[in-house]
């Protein structure tokens, strides 16, 4: 039986299609300690929608997009989580830099008045949600109760997202009751 070779495009572009479909996937887990010396566990966050976003203390995007994460907490009390994982520029290679790095960490909850916990990661939970060798920051990551990434969005690619509105509307779909069943 030959096949013609239209429908054989069709059925392979439809496999390409199916293939490369975007499904939810579970939340690298990870443990790292915040600016006060309290271990930050995601697991600890099931039930709640958790913001994980990725950046650097002396990123000019990062401080601006502190206000917009501190205007969320405040929205939605209780029912989001957001935790900044911070990398360093560069590892610590002496006691010193690690203090310094330290020391900087805790310059940025203070002059932006961070309600959400800060941590350090020196790349390793960073390494297990980027895919990619190029990291452009700040970059979120946005996890339902259940601990499945629902969406993850970085600087430049959604303004909206960063600048607007768009993540509280991205909340608000994962806060919605779920449709009743017939």
């Amino acid at each position: 039986m030959k096949i013609p070779m239209t429908k054989l495009a069709a059925a392979i572009l439809l496999c390409a299609a199916i293939g490369t479909a975007q499904t939810p996937k579970r939340a690298p887990g990870f443990c790292l300690a915040d600016t006060t010396g309290q271990w930050r566990d995601l697991y600890d966050y099931r039930g709640k929608v958790v913001i994980i976003e990725f950046m650097q203390t002396t990123c000019p995007h990062c401080a601006s997009f502190a206000a917009v994460l501190d205007g969320i907490t405040k929205k939605y009390a209780g029912k989001v989580q957001i935790l900044s994982v911070a990398l360093p520029i560069q590892p610590p290679r002496t006691q010193q830099d690690y203090m310094d790095m330290q020391k900087s960490l805790l310059t940025f909850v203070a002059e932006h008045k961070l309600t959400y916990p800060l941590l350090l990661d020196m790349g390793q939970v960073a390494a297990s949600y980027v895919r990619s060798p190029n990291l452009a920051f700040p970059h979120i990551y946005l996890v339902d109760g259940a601990g499945m990434i629902k969406g993850n969005w970085e600087w430049g690619a959604s303004s909206d997202i960063f600048e607007g509105t768009g993540l509280s509307k991205e909340i608000d779909k994962l806060l919605a009751p779920a449709p009743a069943k017939k």
